[in-house]
């Protein structure tokens, strides 16, 4: 497998854990009191923007021909890196 399949199988398999920790907030917000679940709701649209954001990139890196990769690469790892630690910031506030 060639670095740019496993760089993006990669890439595929943290948004599909994404996709598991989304589900994990949407049912602990469905479940939480009316004030908590306003804010709830806040925290999982910004988790699924991200998720979303995260899921165009690796489009693009998908498409991008074999001489850009490794722009794109660079670009994904520094946009990867802001989607991510805002990921896990609105997932932690459901702790």
């Amino acid at each position: 497998m060639s670095e740019r399949n496993e760089y993006i199988d990669k890439a595929k398999a943290r948004i599909d854990q994404w996709n598991a920790e989304i589900d994990k907030m949407k049912a602990k917000a469905d479940e939480s009191e009316a004030d908590a679940k306003i804010e709830y709701q806040k925290q999982l649209d910004k988790a699924r923007q991200q998720r979303d954001e995260a899921e165009a990139k690796l489009k693009e890196m998908r498409e991008a021909s074999d001489d850009a990769w490794q722009e794109m690469k660079a670009g994904f790892d520094s946009a990867w890196d802001s989607i991510s630690s805002a990921f896990d910031n609105a997932r932690n506030r459901f702790k």
